[in-house]
């Protein structure tokens, strides 16, 4: 740089006064559906993330982390949640020897299956995924706030049974499905072959308060509208 020229700014490292009091303009148009729903993936020796030779390695994720896959933040091995909605939904996946790959998410088997047939290559190129998606909302057990915006979390092959066994201890409670505040862990174990591999653990916390329950409760309002 020349003496006497003029350091160029291009960001700033802290947000601005001027941003601070924003209103959300331009933003107009962007309603709920043009936006990105958030996944947490529980991560397993296999994925690429892990991979330190993989271009979709993350620095410092390790098997058994939970990851927020849009944002790419690792939170470790255990989260608390709100559960805020459940579905149900057949995923159609490319085997990951034909290149891998999400193809579509499907409401029942026979949807699934029309998925499949609409699809360059043979049928056995692809397998279709039971899964159950849950809704959730995270607390940050350190600053005791929820986070804005929910996330989603899927379950399937071993982890059916905990959304299964998850599913029955919500229906047992009193209240709304929203009314409690849950531990998820990754915990190792092993399947038939005795291959290791991470799993999840669901303990009830407690009743949520107040803020967190009205939050949750707006979140149902604006998905079942």
């Amino acid at each position: 740089m020349a003496e006497g020229s003029k350091a160029v700014s291009l960001v700033s490292e802290t947000v601005p006064a001027h941003v601070k009091d924003a209103k959300g303009l331009g933003n107009e148009n962007v309603g709920s559906e043009h936006l990105q729903t958030p996944r947490v993936k529980l991560l397993q020796q296999m994925n690429d993330e892990v991979d330190e030779h993989s271009e979709a390695y993350i620095e410092g994720a390790k098997p058994g982390d939970l990851l927020n896959t849009l944002t790419d933040h690792i939170y470790g091995k255990e989260i608390y949640v709100i559960n805020v909605h459940f579905g149900e939904y057949w995923v159609v996946w490319r085997r990951r020897d034909k290149g891998g790959g999400l193809v579509s998410s499907c409401n029942s088997l026979a949807e699934a299956i029309d998925a499949i047939d609409q699809q360059e290559g043979a049928p056995d190129d692809y397998e279709t995924i039971q899964t159950h998606t849950h809704l959730l909302l995270r607390k940050d057990p350190e600053t005791g706030e929820i986070e804005e915006y929910p996330f989603l979390m899927d379950f399937a092959a071993s982890k059916l049974r905990v959304s299964k066994e998850w599913n029955t201890q919500l229906a047992q409670l009193s209240g709304n499905r929203f009314s409690a505040l849950w531990k998820l862990t990754s915990i190792k174990t092993k399947n038939r072959a005795g291959q290791s591999f991470y799993n999840l653990s669901v303990k009830n916390q407690g009743w949520a308060i107040e803020e967190d329950y009205d939050r949750a409760m707006q979140i149902y309002g604006g998905i079942t509208k």
